[in-house]
């Protein structure tokens, strides 16, 4: 069992098949619910980062992999080895948070004072489309285009007088991230199933134990 060198999720035949294979329907599940009167909530980004880490400890073993991170640490939200990882989830070209916080004066220290610290694994939902869609892009990438781009053009800056919730990475940032030769994918085919799936099940079968 390995201990935690992610770029086997990339190169390893068949995880890759397997995540091909069963990414989409798992990310249904997580829409299916998440939803609330045919709406998506922001429930499914936490539905969905469990669903990535359920599959990191399945490649890489409970023990090398630490899903126990203090929610005082912005960016980190799984440790694999000694791997830290920010795990992000959009759909399509959505917009991507660097980090979340609680107001716009957290938005501009964080900025102040950011440096890139850990890899992340980004999952794009393409629903209809096969298309690149797993990446994992290094600390040493992020550092080499942040160092290109500067923070100005790194970053979405927070407008003045408004709360953004996070400060966003600029969409010249990712393109380059996407793009960046040390950059690992998976291309994904984002087919829907017809899933029968009652989102109460589980728990009234606890309910209707003895």
């Amino acid at each position: 069992m390995s201990k935690g060198n992610l770029d086997e999720l990339f190169i390893d035949k068949n995880i890759v098949s397997k995540i091909q294979n069963k990414l989409p329907k798992l990310f249904q599940i997580a829409e299916i619910e998440s939803s609330r009167a045919g709406k998506i909530s922001m429930e499914v980004g936490s539905l969905r980062e469990k669903i990535i880490g359920g599959l990191l400890i399945h490649r890489f073993g409970e023990k090398n992999v630490d899903t126990n991170i203090p929610t005082t640490e912005p960016e980190v939200d799984i440790r694999v080895g000694s791997r830290e990882l920010s795990i992000k989830t959009i759909t399509g070209n959505g917009r991507i948070k660097a980090v979340w916080t609680v107001d716009a004066e957290s938005s501009k220290n964080f900025i102040k004072s950011y440096k890139p610290r850990c890899d992340i694994l980004l999952i794009q939902t393409w629903w209809g489309q096969k298309r690149d869609s797993i990446f994992l892009i290094t600390a040493e990438t992020q550092k080499e285009i942040f160092k290109l781009l500067g923070c100005d053009k790194y970053f979405n800056m927070p407008k003045a007088g408004t709360n953004p919730r996070g400060v966003e990475f600029s969409k010249e940032a990712i393109e380059k991230m996407l793009h960046h030769k040390k950059t690992l994918k998976i291309s994904i085919n984002w087919v829907k199933e017809n899933i029968k799936y009652d989102v109460y099940k589980r728990w009234v079968d606890v309910w209707d134990e003895e």
